[in-house]
């Protein structure tokens, strides 16, 4: 059964919320939209694809938002999905909404603090922060 991956990307590249969900249609971009919005609040501008689900849900949770939808201008978001599809393949792949959903979650908020983005950095700020994000991920180890 096919599923479909739903991303939040701000204007870092930090993944904001991910959904999985076995559709993909205007209900369920106005659920994700929502959810969106009652955590951080209405965005200025909102960037997807091209696809016309996205059309109705914006404009009545977010009206004053700029929708820009055009084929480069999700790049950011098509970007962030590359760790999900190479720790994909190395699974072979997701077996369920439920794995795919808590595996996910956790995926980004690790990758978010493991790897900072290197071009917006000098060598000694990237040093520091890697150094940090393993000071802070030893003390999350499971025994």
């Amino acid at each position: 059964m096919r599923q479909w991956l739903w991303r939040a990307v701000d204007a870092n590249g930090d993944v904001l919320d991910i959904l999985v969900q076995p559709r993909r249609n205007a209900k369920t971009a106005k659920r994700f939209l929502a959810q969106l919005i009652a955590r951080f609040g209405k965005p200025r501008v909102v960037v997807t694809d091209k696809l016309r689900s996205y059309i109705k849900p914006i404009r009545a949770l977010a009206p004053e938002a700029d929708h820009r939808a055009h084929k480069g201008l999700n790049n950011r978001i098509e970007g962030s999905h590359r760790p999900i599809r190479k720790r994909e393949k190395v699974m072979g792949r997701f077996k369920s909404i439920r794995q795919t959903q808590r595996l996910l979650a956790a995926h980004d908020q690790i990758n978010t603090m493991f790897r900072p983005c290197r071009d917006r950095l000098s060598t000694a700020s990237y040093r520091h922060a890697r150094s940090d994000a393993f000071t802070c991920g030893a003390g999350m180890r499971l025994k």
